[in-house]
């Protein structure tokens, strides 16, 4: 329904932000990324998800479609709701939640109030999953110049990819991302942070 809101910050409250657009006040519930990339009296954007359910009709929004896409995540998986991925959401950022999945770090998850081992272990499994049968619908690294890709990826190579997947990049935009980037050598985190890089240009 909506795709973004720009306007005037109104108003800045734990976990919610009030964009005034055009004389209508929208409240969106935020993580604390977002609420520490506004400021009140200026002008801002956030990228949104309506949630509608039985008796509720919340606005979220998010300074970075990249937050955006790692909320709609959490939410798809079993027994996560809006309110804990926005607790995952503001403890870390993307980056840090697709490294805690293609890692399987709990305690980076379990650092968010509210969510336990068990959920946890859920965001990990399920989304490590989900993006393992992404990524290995098959990534080239041609740089999208259709040269077969190589049959065999290192783990680290295959791992980053996944994180990448995880923020919401198609395969070809990975593919051209980790072109050129030194993923034998590379620690992970580096090789994921260099990949965002040449993305975000």
């Amino acid at each position: 329904m909506f795709y973004y809101l720009e306007g005037t910050v109104a108003e800045l409250l734990p976990y919610l932000a009030v964009v005034d657009c055009g004389g209508v006040g929208y409240a969106c519930k935020t993580t604390n990324n977002t609420l520490s990339s506004l400021k009140k009296g200026q002008k801002g954007r956030l990228y949104t998800y309506l949630h509608v359910a039985e008796g509720i009709f919340d606005l979220y929004g998010f300074a970075s479609q990249r937050e955006l896409n790692s909320f709609k995540q959490l939410i798809g998986v079993s027994g996560v709701g809006p309110k804990a991925a926005l607790a995952i959401l503001s403890v870390g950022t993307p980056e840090t939640l697709a490294m805690a999945i293609v890692t399987g770090d709990e305690k980076a998850l379990t650092a968010a109030p509210g969510v336990g081992k068990k959920i946890a272990q859920r965001i990990i499994l399920e989304l490590k999953d989900k993006m393992a049968k992404e990524t290995a619908a098959g990534l080239d690294f041609s740089g999208g110049k259709g040269t077969p890709a190589m049959p065999v990826f290192s783990n680290k190579a295959s791992e980053a990819a996944q994180a990448l997947a995880v923020l919401g990049y198609s395969s070809q935009e990975v593919s051209v991302a980790m072109k050129g980037v030194d993923v034998e050598n590379l620690p992970l985190e580096e090789i994921i942070r260099q990949s965002l890089k040449k993305m975000v240009k």
